[in-house]
């Protein structure tokens, strides 16, 4: 797989994102979405949800500080977004955590189109009907085959799967790829989860036509980046900085000797 063509793809079209994600990320994953070329829109208000997603490519949906009232807008917005055919990437943060959580997963997967499912290791099997606990919003070690758990999931949901972690798994009915990129310093800033959700939805909207392989070069244009910034980082703080920077900087050269993705 090329993977440059997806990120040229996103710096030609800079397609209009629009979330309704965790308010504790929410700058991030405008910045992250705004470094790599496109257009971030952060719009809540059930007024006016359906309005924006009309006019976006890609919808992004993170249930990390949920509410039902939060819910509610996201269904209206997935409605709409579902109505204009425009990917919505549903980032299930927490799932595992707490029944409430769980509910408002299942609530959302059952009543609108969610195109792409995503979340860590624990969180995605909780979604796939396993018996596992999330730590908060950390993942908690799984006993099952994270690549069998994403292909069940994407055959019931008729959709494609992301799991994160060291290794990355993005999959659908017919196909999967692992990701490989990427940098244990990811897990020692806040945000750089809810941040891959948001790249998801980026690529996914500059490539709506296959959704999971632009998920997964997303994800690793997004840990190239990741790679190259902690070479810069004395510690989490500037890793951050330095990770929005090198976004905004790839190049052709080092995605294409840098990309580590087996299908």
């Amino acid at each position: 797989m090329n993977v440059y063509p997806y990120l040229e793809a996103v710096r030609g079209k800079s397609p209009v994102v629009h979330h309704l994600t965790n308010w504790v990320t929410i700058y991030d994953c405008a910045q992250v979405v705004k470094s790599f070329g496109a257009s971030p829109v952060m719009a809540h208000a059930p007024e006016e949800v359906a309005d924006m997603a009309g006019i976006a490519s890609a919808l992004v949906l993170n249930i990390g500080t949920l509410t039902t009232e939060f819910i509610d807008s996201m269904k209206i917005a997935a409605k709409a977004a579902n109505k204009k055919g425009i990917p919505v990437v549903l980032d299930v943060c927490g799932a595992g955590a707490t029944p409430f959580r769980d509910a408002k997963s299942f609530e959302l997967l059952d009543s609108v189109r969610i195109d792409i499912i995503k979340g860590n290791s624990s969180e995605i099997a909780r979604i796939a009907g396993r018996d596992v606990r999330t730590r908060g919003v950390d993942a908690t070690e799984v006993s099952h085959d994270p690549r069998e758990v994403a292909s069940t999931l994407a055959k019931a949901r008729n959709c494609s799967v992301v799991i994160t972690g060291k290794e990355d798994i993005v999959a659908d009915s017919r196909s999967a790829y692992r990701v490989k990129n990427g940098h244990e310093m990811m897990s020692r800033v806040v945000g750089t989860g809810c941040m891959a959700a948001s790249v998801i939805g980026t690529f996914a909207g500059a490539s709506p036509d296959d959704v999971t392989a632009a998920a997964a070069a997303g994800l690793s244009c997004y840990e190239i980046a990741a790679e190259l910034a902690v070479t810069l980082s004395g510690g989490p703080a500037s890793f951050k900085q330095h990770l929005l920077d090198c976004v905004y900087r790839l190049e052709k050269r080092d995605v294409e000797t840098m990309q580590k993705i087996e299908q």
